[in-house]
């Protein structure tokens, strides 16, 4: 018997805004890297997060919400997306068990004739159905695409990701390990805080603010003999109106969001995290060429 062989590669996971791909991305890394928020579009930049396995290397690309595009910041999103599926080893496309094929599917479909590696669709979110009901949405998709295969899961209780994982291996090619095997993500972990923070304000702020929210970090200091990480960060919003509601009356909003941010950041940095939030406002930021470059969307 020879030595099994390595495999390694590029997988992208697209769908529409808030079909779970942060939710997949996590369950496969047992770890909190892409921000999940109840509402769309919450994934803003593709982040990278790495599987390593005993003779496997799968580095993820977590997308934006694909969908058709209006203003700036959506166009950069879905910019995003379609850019991550063109230099990888695979795609991994990502629906809802419990709606019908929609057409932000059938866009993102005709995005993937051009595809030249294999596109392995997911059905997500199958503990909201019955099993029965899978069949003739599984038709339904197959007659559309050439799929390289249709795995049915549950990102939340992890149903059918052993298999889901099983056909993404079998799709890699064989190559080095890219990564320490010890490493989950490549980004800097200033954004992974960034993120945190700004998962927080999706989670506890109400209307439109969270759409019209950046997050930067400023200031990143190691204190190493006390354990600790003094992090300051602004919080940028488009209108006065919304500044005071991310503050809240007393602050109270602002010391609601920082706590859990602390809570999360020091769970992910694994030390103690002073955290230090201001708010400031960027008048219509995300219809700024120039501001949404400096934060981060080229």
């Amino acid at each position: 018997m020879g030595e099994k062989k390595f495999r390694s590669g590029f997988i992208s996971i697209i769908g529409r805004p808030n079909v779970g791909k942060s939710t997949l991305l996590n369950a496969f890394l047992g770890e909190k890297l892409s921000i999940v928020s109840p509402r769309p579009q919450t994934t803003r930049n593709v982040v990278r997060g790495i599987k390593t396995g005993e003779d496997y290397q799968i580095i993820f690309l977590d997308t934006p919400g694909m969908h058709r595009a209006k203003g700036m910041l959506n166009e950069f999103m879905v910019g995003e997306a379609l850019n991550s599926i063109k230099d990888t080893d695979g795609v991994l496309y990502m629906v809802e068990a419990h709606r019908p094929v929609m057409p932000d599917d059938r866009f993102i479909m005709e995005h993937l004739k051009v595809v030249n590696c294999p596109v392995v669709l997911a059905i997500n979110k199958i503990d909201l159905v019955k099993k029965h009901t899978l069949l003739p949405l599984i038709k339904e998709y197959s007659e559309i695409f050439p799929f390289r295969e249709i795995v049915p899961v549950s990102a939340l209780t992890a149903d059918g990701l052993e298999e889901l994982l099983e056909v993404l291996k079998g799709i890699l090619p064989e190559g080095p390990m890219y990564f320490p095997e010890e490493l989950l993500t490549d980004q800097p972990e200033r954004f992974i805080v960034s993120e945190i923070i700004r998962e927080k304000v999706f989670l506890f702020t109400r209307q439109e603010i969270p759409y019209s929210v950046a997050v930067q970090v400023e200031g990143f200091r190691e204190e190493k003999e006390k354990n600790l990480v003094v992090i300051n960060a602004v919080i940028s919003v488009e209108r006065d109106s919304q500044k005071a509601i991310v503050i809240g009356k007393g602050g109270s909003m602002l010391k609601k969001i920082g706590t859990s941010a602390r809570q999360d950041i020091e769970r992910f940095l694994g030390c103690r995290v002073y955290l230090e939030l201001f708010v400031r406002v960027e008048k219509n930021w995300t219809k700024n060429r120039r501001l949404l470059k400096e934060f981060g969307y080229r």
